[in-house]
């Protein structure tokens, strides 16, 4: 297949064959150089060689009721995390001041559990005040499920980006979850966009998964028009219900996040989670298809730090986004 001809059309908002996407995740190791450089031609095409840094802040962690598989937080998980009610105003704070001298150009705030109790959502808008008011940083919120009345809470407080992942297919979605449902996930997406808040919306690639379900979720995506998108790729971990799951080769993420970039030409794409433990030494390569990266660890799990990012970003020719420039 000629996947520069599949980039053209990518320029022109045609949206891909799912025969053309089938070929994207079939490509050979011999044809990879050629399928990233393709990719590389859409991102550059919209957002040059700039390169946008994410840090994390799990406000609250464990805890949680859901059954989701993947997860160390879950109900179902015996892995020993730290378990840890909401974190005080300052801690967060704090945080956002150390994602600033990272050079993030978003702090994004994460609560474990099935969605913010309404005492935990004055808490946190209290909080992103603060943070707008001292640090200028961009917020994000990733909480869990939510109604409009909580969505528009945020978006008051001046957050401006809420995540809320699809995580996988809507057929694939009961492999992964039992405690809520995939019309959940969808709804809690509806009632950020209908606040005005920025949509972030991804998933969870290597979690039993067919590349018809990376297809659909992709798709769906561009669908629902979300702003950024993260993909991740499953880092199993013992005592989850996935601990066992370890189908993924660094070739397959970065054919994922070349059909990611494909569907979803102008959009910024993310290598979250697991990115460090599944692309190995071909992390750098990531970057060719995607704009976006979280550094200084995930909500349970170490991350690359970011001066080691700000290297690789470096030694790649690319730049570092700016705040002002977003």
């Amino acid at each position: 297949m000629d996947f520069y001809q599949l980039a053209d059309k990518a320029l022109q908002g045609i949206i891909p064959e799912r025969e053309e996407l089938r070929a994207v995740l079939d490509a050979t190791d011999e044809e990879l150089p050629e399928l990233v450089s393709a990719a590389f031609k859409v991102r550059r095409h919209y957002y040059g060689k700039r390169v946008q840094i994410h840090v994390l802040q799990n406000a609250k962690s464990g805890l949680c009721p859901e059954d989701c598989h993947y997860c160390s937080q879950s109900s179902v998980s015996e892995a020993p995390i730290d378990r840890y009610p909401f974190m005080s105003k300052e801690k967060l704070i704090e945080g956002a001041k150390a994602a600033k001298a990272a050079g993030a150009v978003r702090y994004c705030i994460v609560n474990s559990g099935r969605g913010p109790t309404n005492k935990e959502i004055d808490e946190i808008a209290d909080a992103v005040r603060e943070i707008r008011k001292e640090t200028g940083m961009n917020v994000c919120c990733s909480l869990g499920l939510m109604n409009q009345d909580k969505t528009q809470k945020l978006k008051a407080a001046g957050v401006g980006r809420v995540n809320h992942n699809l995580n996988t297919s809507r057929a694939h979605h009961p492999e992964i979850v039992t405690t809520h449902t995939y019309d959940d996930r969808v709804a809690t997406i509806e009632n950020v966009k209908h606040a005005g808040i920025g949509t972030c919306s991804g998933g969870i690639i290597g979690m039993g998964e067919s590349d018809e379900d990376i297809i659909d979720l992709a798709l769906t995506l561009r669908a629902m028009h979300i702003d950024s998108i993260p993909v991740n790729f499953l880092n199993s971990i013992p005592t989850t219900p996935f601990e066992s799951k370890r189908e993924l080769t660094p070739q397959r993420c970065l054919k994922t996040l070349c059909l990611f970039r494909f569907v979803n030409p102008n959009k910024e794409i993310r290598v979250a989670g697991g990115r460090e433990v599944n692309l190995r030494s071909l992390q750098p390569m990531s970057l060719y298809p995607a704009n976006s990266i979280f550094v200084n660890g995930y909500l349970t799990t170490p991350g690359q730090e970011a001066s080691d990012a700000h290297q690789m970003i470096a030694d790649l020719g690319f730049e570092l986004d700016s705040p002002a420039a977003i």
